[in-house]
């Protein structure tokens, strides 16, 4: 843990409220220590990124997830029109 937060230039304390707000789960070694993957650090510091720029870390939390949904939705919409051979999504009334 404390490597992982010296990477990212924050705290061990912060990456352990990331954990309890259920952003990032490290795995554990078997003496107990956190383990981070690439994506979880990637996450860590987008969290870091906006937490410096003023946002509450229960807000930077909220923000990652719903921004990691639509990252998601897209990617599906994008399969979808594929599939279909739709190259634009259809027109807003």
């Amino acid at each position: 843990m404390g490597r992982a937060a010296e990477m990212l230039g924050t705290t061990p304390a912060f990456l352990r409220a990331l954990g309890e707000h259920r952003l990032i789960t490290p795995l554990r070694s078997e003496g107990g220590h956190r383990r981070y993957s690439r994506h979880q650090l990637r996450i860590a510091a987008r969290a870091r990124e906006l937490v410096d720029r003023g946002t509450a870390l229960e807000a930077a939390c909220r923000i990652i997830v719903l921004e990691d949904q639509l990252e998601e939705a897209q990617r599906i919409n994008a399969e979808y029109r594929r599939a279909t051979g739709s190259a634009e999504p259809p027109a807003s009334a």
